[in-house]
């Protein structure tokens, strides 16, 4: 199975405009929680720019799904990276000129976010349509893996860039990076192939992508546990410059690396995940992940000392990536091939709902604290997923 994908060229080109993008999401994301807080002290700006960073996912995402059966996605992603680097040239010159504003990092987080959102419905649809189902959960989790490969280098290098050489360093390597990921798209082969294919109106494939969803108990599951994944448990990790400044003492490069062990983790996890997980375990997999992912996150909440703050990351990167395994991989092979990229879209809007969580996360660290914020939200999460198990319980049965 793994032969077969490394003979494949233009799943490896794939892979690589996938890497890049995590390498700059996580170079940006850190980079810019720290410069937000030097700049404002308010943990709720933070949250804000990474509430940004998702929101398009939760307003855009059916629509993105939905387009890309209508569009030719090799051209999409092209057109993704160009916007890509358009951003990431913009704010390394506001940076550089010192012009650069908490409200310009605002827009292109959101700009950049719009083309997060539609990695679902158009790289990640060509990676199926290149390997096949069959070798759909193999293929995630070497681009899962590479994700979290991506989280340890991303802050090391952000943290470093920021304290030696300013926010305008990372914002021109950004650029650099994405400028390689264009000539790798630029030589893909593979087109989507639309010709002959019948496809209801826009906004009717919208409708259908949702009843789907609501007549598929195992879909309705996968749903429900991104929703509370995404409300109840990531949004803790836009705190993680806040608590290495406030709680651990840690400057930009401390930062970086305690950030970084969640990358480690998560790279542990999808090596186990591509070679010891079986199809009859997916749907335990998804769900145990989620709630261990947020225990750790109180975990982490509640530690004041770096060493087993970057210990809880560690652990909570390594069970992460059955949740961002399985995602995905459990939609594409329990839906037919017509109702993919709508579902996948669907999917993005339930990943989408994070801005609630950001904003509230954000909130609350204001009103109160960032620990005691993080504690509650993690309990909140924890209670949800208890009061709501008869919706996701058939979950557990997915393979």
């Amino acid at each position: 199975m793994q032969s077969r994908l490394s003979a494949n060229p233009d799943f490896w080109r794939l892979w690589f405009v996938g890497m890049v993008a995590f390498v700059v999401r996580w170079l940006e994301m850190l980079a810019l929680g720290l410069y937000a807080y030097q700049l404002t002290g308010s943990a709720f700006v933070v949250a804000v720019l990474s509430m940004l960073r998702v929101l398009p996912m939760g307003l855009f995402g059916a629509f993105l799904g939905a387009a890309a059966e209508r569009i030719e996605r090799h051209s999409a992603l092209v057109l993704m990276i160009a916007i890509s680097i358009a951003g990431a040239l913009t704010l390394a010159i506001l940076a550089s000129f010192d012009a650069l504003r908490i409200w310009h990092l605002g827009l292109v987080s959101f700009v950049n976010g719009v083309c997060w959102a539609a990695d679902n419905p158009v790289r990640r649809m060509m990676i199926g349509d290149v390997v096949g189902p069959e070798r759909m959960g193999t293929a995630m989790s070497i681009d899962a893996g590479t994700n979290n490969a991506s989280r340890v280098l991303g802050p090391t290098l952000s943290g470093v860039l920021l304290a030696q050489a300013g926010i305008a360093a990372v914002f021109w390597l950004g650029a650099a990076l994405y400028a390689l990921s264009l000539v790798a798209a630029l030589k893909i082969r593979v087109r989507s192939g639309r010709s002959g294919i019948q496809h209801a109106p826009f906004f009717a494939s919208i409708r259908q992508g949702l009843a789907w969803a609501r007549i598929d108990r195992r879909i309705i599951g996968v749903f429900l546990i991104t929703i509370c994944f995404n409300v109840f448990g990531w949004p803790f990790t836009s705190m993680i410059p806040v608590f290495g400044t406030d709680y651990l003492h840690l400057g930009p490069e401390g930062i970086g690396l305690v950030a970084s062990c969640e990358g480690i983790g998560g790279l542990i996890g999808a090596l186990l995940v591509a070679w010891l997980a079986r199809p009859e375990w997916y749907g335990r997999i998804y769900v145990g992940a989620v709630v261990s992912y947020i225990v750790m996150a109180i975990a982490f909440a509640l530690t004041s000392v770096a060493s087993v703050a970057a210990s809880v990351l560690l652990l909570s990167g390594t069970l992460s990536t059955g949740f961002a395994v399985m995602q995905a991989t459990l939609v594409y092979r329990i839906t037919p091939p017509p109702m993919r990229a709508r579902l996948l879209g669907v999917l993005s809007v339930c990943i989408g709902t994070s801005p609630i969580g950001f904003l509230y996360l954000g909130w609350l660290a204001d009103l109160f604290a960032p620990r005691a914020a993080t504690v509650a939200l993690g309990v909140q999460g924890l209670l949800v997923l208890l009061l709501t198990r008869r919706y996701w319980l058939p979950a557990l049965r997915m393979s």
